[in-house]
């Protein structure tokens, strides 16, 4: 039974249904299933196509749980979108936006290796998972996508059309299915939530909202917010997804930005060779090791005062405002104390001087 219920999906989606199958139509005959609860329609993660290399029963195991687990979730998905009357259709991926708040730090077809291994994937064996989009709100004819940009970028780069369910959205349904598809597929780094909270409150979205969108409570919704608002976007972009870093350091790396200095020291960092060079963890370690490094302090030449046979009695040495008299070891203390005393009274002088 498990094995006609994978090869009618695979036959749905490939859309090559032959007359008379099992398969129901999408739009007139959908299951008496009852409907799950809402979930986005799940991505192709790479992790179940591209699995770690393993060896017998093992390896077979691995590869068996990772399809039964990828085509229940997409089973869920489609049994809902059948339920709502929604069908899945072909589009042209020229004719589809990317959702009007981004959400990501990489540009995948770079340096993305999962993305790559998603694009191979589909290559392979088609587009197993259709994504969500809405009708543009401002375009007609186009559409915006909700969820699902890594597949629309990947069937983009293979120039063929990409499977989708269109839905009429909000803007608050938009952002929440976006924020519920990566909480429960490849997670945002915390850098990207940070940015995605930022541009979602720019754009006059309710902290409630965000909140739902994001998976968080108020008190690390504040956090997100406060690291966003240290955090140039363009080093943040600059830097990418860096998802081995957590909360603490981002915070560090925030504090660390404090004036319009340190912000031009981190830009000229990200423009150097090693840097571009890096991967996104290491170039959030090259850029925040920079910050760190604390400003060598130029040492002046101490001011040498010399008695009328040559020798040296005493240094004068100056460290920022700070000046300090230092005497030789050799020198007769009657005369140090009769010197303090001298500068006392010169001082005093001096003030009285000035007031007058």
């Amino acid at each position: 039974m498990a094995g006609n219920r994978k090869n009618e999906l695979r036959a749905l989606f490939s859309g090559n249904v032959a007359p008379g199958a099992s398969v129901a139509d999408p739009v007139d005959n959908a299951p008496a299933a009852a409907p799950q609860a809402s979930k986005p329609v799940a991505a192709n993660t790479p992790s179940a196509d591209v699995p770690r290399a393993a060896s017998g029963a093992i390896k077979a195991m691995g590869l068996s749980l990772g399809s039964i687990t990828r085509e229940a979730e997409e089973a869920r998905s489609l049994r809902e979108a059948l339920h709502q009357g929604e069908r899945v259709v072909e589009l042209d991926p020229d004719l589809i936006d990317a959702s009007f708040v981004g959400d990501r730090l990489t540009d995948g077809e770079i340096d993305d290796p999962e993305f790559l291994a998603l694009a191979d994937s589909i290559r392979d064996s088609g587009q197993q998972s259709p994504i969500l989009v809405r009708p543009h709100p401002q375009v007609k004819g186009r559409y915006q996508t909700a969820y699902g940009h890594r597949r629309l970028n990947a069937v983009r780069s293979l120039g063929i059309k990409v499977k989708a369910i269109v839905r009429a959205l909000t803007d608050d349904e938009l952002v929440l299915a976006q924020g519920k598809e990566n909480a429960e597929r490849r997670n945002l780094s915390f850098i990207e939530r940070a940015m995605f909270a930022s541009a979602l409150a720019d754009r006059g979205f309710d902290r409630k909202v965000i909140g739902e969108a994001l998976a968080v409570q108020k008190s690390e919704l504040s956090r997100l917010l406060q690291v966003a608002e240290g955090v140039p976007p363009a080093i943040a972009r600059a830097i990418g997804p860096a998802p081995k870093v957590g909360r603490e350091r981002w915070m560090a790396f925030g504090a660390l930005l404090e004036d319009m200095a340190t912000v031009e020291l981190a830009q000229e960092e990200c423009r150097t060779r090693r840097f571009l060079e890096a991967e996104s963890d290491h170039r959030f370690q090259i850029v925040f090791a920079r910050l760190s490094r604390k400003p060598k302090v130029e040492s002046t030449r101490p001011d040498v005062l010399v008695d009328a046979g040559g020798r040296a009695f005493a240094k004068i040495r100056r460290d920022g405002k700070t000046v300090r008299i230092e005497f030789s070891a050799d020198v007769d203390p009657a005369f140090i104390e009769e010197a303090v005393e001298l500068l006392a009274r010169q001082h005093a002088a001096f003030v009285s001087g000035r007031k007058d």
